[in-house]
């Protein structure tokens, strides 16, 4: 496949980069990555995704676009109220790039439609609010042997990782970092107890670097480390993730 004269001129600052060059690119419209939330988190991935030409990305979100999400849900404006967060997504993908295929899933994701949906795909993307899903996705990710990057957000920071047991020893699956949900009392979300809009920003663009970094190779990806960010203090921290040889998804305790 070769680029068209509107593709060279869309991606030069990417085909310019030695790390990315050309064949990065041409990975990068040739992948095809599953989005799972289209909020806080999915609203800056999804963009960052379409500007950098992935060819094909999926939504799945079964909510739809509320007054209260617009403070930090940027892929949503006020015209959207009332409509599907995957039809609102998708609208503003094909306006930022008409190169990208969407897949929309206006569904919630269960255990009866994960892996055929998530099948689909090269890459997933959690940006879920609930441990549930998280655990759910990760779960037919491991036994798809699909790539995962996962984040989540509190009222002043993040945290992002990569997960894909399959691609060699000593990485772990999120069910190594956390084996099960917490008691119901103890899982609260944003509306719960606030977010600053701007730390979803930062994190869903994270969370889109470290998508495009696996796609096309570059850098040092986050496959068995977990990055802390603290928004107020300005500060990171890298911390390990060894694999649990216990684990019930990855691990010696799924045989």
């Amino acid at each position: 496949m070769d680029f068209t004269d509107d593709q060279l001129e869309r991606y030069a600052r990417h085909i310019i980069l030695k790390e990315v060059g050309g064949s990065g690119q041409m990975a990068l419209l040739n992948a095809k990555v599953l989005v799972v939330g289209a909020g806080g988190l999915g609203a800056p991935l999804l963009l960052y995704l379409a500007a950098a030409g992935v060819g094909t990305i999926g939504i799945v979100d079964d909510d739809t676009v509320e007054l209260s999400n617009l403070q930090r849900q940027v892929i949503h404006t006020t015209p959207d109220l009332g409509k599907s967060k995957v039809e609102s997504a998708a609208d503003k993908i094909h306006a930022i790039n008409p190169d990208v295929t969407v897949q929309v899933f206006d569904k919630r994701l269960t255990m009866s439609n994960a892996a055929t949906i998530i099948d689909q795909f090269d890459i997933v993307a959690d940006g879920t609010d609930n441990f549930e899903t998280r655990l759910l996705v990760s779960d037919a990710c491991v036994a798809l042997e699909k790539t995962l990057v996962s984040a989540a957000l509190g009222p002043y920071e993040g945290q992002i990782a990569t997960f894909k047991p399959h691609a060699g020893e000593g990485l772990p699956c999120y069910r190594c970092f956390l084996p099960k949900a917490p008691p119901a009392n103890e899982a609260r979300t944003c509306a719960d107890f606030g977010i600053l809009g701007a730390v979803a920003g930062i994190m869903g663009t994270m969370q889109a670097l470290e998508v495009l970094k696996e796609i096309t190779g570059a850098g040092e990806g986050l496959a068995g480390k977990i990055l802390l960010v603290d928004a107020m203090g300005m500060t990171m921290r890298k911390v390990k993730l060894p694999p649990d040889p216990k684990c019930m998804a990855c691990g010696k305790g799924n045989s």
